[in-house]
């Protein structure tokens, strides 16, 4: 994985970064593993903005992405090629189970074509292995992680994030994640071990704005330079500073401090320290 810079020809060129795409194997995806969704650019069924700042973009087809692959526990999967995928940050790769079926898979760090793993309960301790957390010994890396037995894995899968088996006590699994907020799991939850690919994308710079359209993306401005029917804090003649007026979302709720957490009573049980270091004892 690396960066590709450019020469300065142009004003949009001058700082723009890319990846090198050194892993992608083909620019042609699985067909029967795609879908066309339908873009409403933040809209709702009576066009109203419900989501903020989306608009236009580029063309693309989402990638159907396996996060379960319990149901082929034991059965070999066989890595076929190495894709670019328009919705998420990191690679993802075509396999081809010993039964004939092919899925798509969040892409390991050091994945290659040809490379072999297998789900299951219990298996070796090599790199992209899925298995049961409680096998997982203290220290190892994972990825794309099941906070719910049955579930599908809803966490860690960003480009190059992972998160760390920090301790193995009854029931539970303590597992640190990327955002340093440390999670109690259930040990029949199942994880992947290993790191998320494209480890570089958090060195890409975007550099000019049309870039950020094609990723569907409107530019926003500070809320003190609207009006006063799109922000609370808008309609002054000059910019004036945060403490002249108690500061507000645009719908009206207060912005520092206030607790807007909606599942506090069922997730936060779950947290033995937050990301901000505080525990939750």
């Amino acid at each position: 994985m690396g960066i590709r810079k450019f020469k300065p020809t142009t004003p949009g060129r001058r700082w723009m970064t890319v990846s090198t795409f050194e892993e992608i194997t083909t620019s042609t995806p699985y067909k029967a593993l795609t879908v066309k969704l339908q873009k409403k650019s933040g809209r709702n069924n009576t066009w109203r903005i419900t989501v903020r700042h989306q608009w236009g973009g580029h063309a693309k087809r989402y990638r159907l992405v396996d996060f379960f692959q319990v149901d082929k526990k034991w059965i070999e999967a066989k890595v076929e090629t190495i894709e670019y995928d328009p919705y998420r940050s990191a690679w993802i790769s075509l396999v081809c189970y010993k039964d004939g079926e092919r899925r798509y898979v969040i892409a390991h760090k050091d994945i290659k074509v040809w490379d072999k793993f297998i789900t299951d309960e219990k298996t070796p301790l090599e790199s992209w292995n899925r298995m049961e957390v409680w096998n997982i010994p203290t220290g190892l890396q994972v990825y794309n992680l099941e906070l719910i037995v049955g579930q599908w894995a809803s966490s860690i899968r960003a480009a190059g994030s992972y998160g760390t088996i920090t301790s193995q006590e009854g029931e539970y699994t303590q597992v640190k994640l990327p955002s340093w907020e440390v999670r109690l799991v259930h040990k029949k939850c199942y994880a992947t071990l290993g790191q998320v690919s494209n480890t570089d994308h958090n060195q890409v710079v975007l550099w000019k704005a049309w870039r950020s359209r094609w990723m569907w993306k409107r530019p926003t401005v500070l809320w003190k330079s609207m009006n006063p029917v799109d922000h609370p804090h808008g309609g002054w003649e000059w910019h004036s500073p945060i403490w002249m007026k108690s500061p507000k979302t645009p719908w009206g709720m207060p912005a520092l401090g206030y607790k807007t957490r909606s599942r506090k009573k069922t997730t936060s049980r779950w947290i033995l320290r937050t990301r901000k270091g505080k525990l939750m004892l």
